[in-house]
């Protein structure tokens, strides 16, 4: 599928998230064999002119938004502008990034071995520097009403399907400062949703300094650096924070806001 960013284009794309499989449950209140909803995951490759640039495992679907999002934040793009088109070739498990001529890349800055796991998207960097990109504090300061964001977790909770058929996949989504949720992506990696939220975002030149990112479980260091990449501002997250999200989060200019459940929350930089 040759997408050039047009919305129906990166909207078309979701596929079945979940597998069905026949298991067999014991004890209360329904023992016995039954078929039971599992989170589909699967590795993707993007590739970037030609050049392998990693292989993701993740929940197909929205491949496109999770390579736009993915290639801002690790700095390989710095802006959509950047990309002439993207083929997305869901039955090889594959995007093909193609950018405009004249854009100069460090396709070896990433420093991967070409894979990144569901449930880490860092760890196949292999150096510890590489870890940190080099990103200025953003200086602009998001002020959101505190029943704005204490109304986001239901709206975010209404818009994974994905997780009410397996429960075994995590979501962000992209709030106005008003509390529109104007973007939600599911995936078994919690990093990837929120590449999928901001690649979704870029195509649609939704601008990402304007809204906040909402994620629905624990926020760690690695979903910070993303959104900070990416110009969000302010962080929420329905469960815990790790140290390196807060500290993190003191230094690249970020609110972080965890625990976000009605009827409090609590915030850890301002």
């Amino acid at each position: 599928m040759d997408c050039r960013f047009a919305l129906t284009c990166g909207q078309s794309v979701q596929v079945d998230a979940a597998k069905a499989f026949q298991i067999e449950r014991y004890g209360a209140p329904h023992p016995g064999k039954v078929e039971d909803h599992v989170a589909v995951e699967e590795p993707m490759e993007i590739r970037v002119d030609g050049h392998p640039i990693s292989v993701v495992m993740r929940t197909p679907g929205h491949d496109g938004d999770l390579a736009l999002g993915f290639l801002l934040t690790e700095r390989v793009i710095s802006q959509r502008s950047e990309v002439r088109k993207m083929d997305e070739r869901p039955e090889e498990n594959r995007v093909l990034v193609f950018l405009h001529d004249g854009v100069e890349v460090d396709l070896n800055r990433l420093s991967r071995h070409l894979f990144a796991a569901s449930s880490c998207g860092i760890c196949g960097k292999t150096r510890l520097e590489s870890i940190f990109l080099d990103s200025p504090p953003l200086t602009h300061r998001l002020e959101i009403p505190d029943h704005v964001l204490l109304a986001a977790p239901d709206q975010l909770r209404a818009a994974q399907p994905g997780f009410d058929s397996t429960g075994g996949v995590h979501a962000a989504g992209l709030f106005s400062p008003q509390g529109e949720l104007l973007i939600a992506r599911e995936d078994i990696g919690r990093h990837n949703a929120v590449d999928k939220v901001i690649g979704r975002a870029l195509a649609d030149d939704i601008p990402l300094k304007d809204g906040f990112l909402l994620v629905s479980g624990r926020v760690s260091f690695e979903i910070m650096q993303k959104a900070q990449v990416a110009g969000i501002q302010l962080v929420a997250a329905v469960s815990a924070p790790s140290s390196l999200a807060i500290e993190f989060a003191k230094g690249s200019g970020q609110s972080l806001i965890a625990f976000l459940r009605p009827p409090g929350f609590n915030r850890y930089t301002d």
